[in-house]
């Protein structure tokens, strides 16, 4: 399940969009124009951003340059003009891919799955993940907060690496003791319980990316 931003200023088009994109499992938001695009991205984290260019108060161009300075999420953009020059400019402006109107929801939707695929790929080749202000790089076993290292201890380190890369997918209590302390270990619940409170204090705000599943155990939710 992906979570996408669709950013046109036609009703029509996000309601279609929408419809596809539900149907597939996905999460959606909505925004009417480029400036409403900026203010979802600071206070968000989106898998894709769909955009149109021909937007009221900031276009599509510009707000994608703005969205640049602040989150690397792809940004797939939508047209009704299907120049050259436009989707060069696009892909200076920091866009990913390209689609001119009218266009087919279905080919959309392949559209976005290709490019998270291929984000999703960089990342891991990168070995880097960045979660609004919460940085890992899972190499150097680095985490950092609004850009100021953390000092997490082995386990917590552990722990949170093995929830990120298993994020949005609900992890029992038992699962994560037998991946992150192996089959051997001699402990409860609560061991987990533990850890997951320091690490969410070290983790300051972005303890909100650890959501607790009631009577069951974790998950990374981003």
């Amino acid at each position: 399940m992906y979570k996408i931003l669709i950013a046109d200023d036609e009703q029509k088009i996000r309601e279609v969009l929408r419809e596809y994109a539900e149907f597939e499992g996905h999460e959606v938001e909505e925004a009417v124009d480029g400036m409403q695009v900026v203010e979802l991205v600071k206070s968000n984290t989106f898998d894709i951003i769909i955009m149109d260019i021909m937007m009221p108060r900031l276009d599509g161009f510009s707000a994608c340059k703005e969205v640049r300075k602040i989150s690397s999420t792809p940004v797939l953009m939508l047209s009704a003009r299907g120049e050259e020059y436009d989707k060069l400019f696009g892909f200076e402006m920091g866009a990913d891919d390209y689609v001119v109107k009218p266009f087919s929801p279905k080919e959309v939707l392949a559209r976005v799955n290709a490019i998270i695929k291929r984000n999703q790929t960089k990342t891991m080749q990168n070995d880097t993940i960045i979660y609004e202000g919460l940085e890992i790089n899972f190499t150097a076993r680095d985490v950092k907060v609004d850009g100021e290292k953390v000092g997490l201890t082995p386990k917590e380190y552990d722990l949170l690496f093995y929830l990120v890369r298993n994020k949005n997918i609900a992890l029992s209590r038992n699962k994560l003791l037998e991946a992150v302390w192996g089959y051997d270990f001699f402990g409860d619940d609560r061991t987990i319980d533990t850890h997951i409170k320091m690490l969410r204090n070290n983790l300051g705000e972005y303890r909100k990316f650890i959501v607790t599943l009631r009577g069951m155990g974790y998950k990374f939710e981003v």
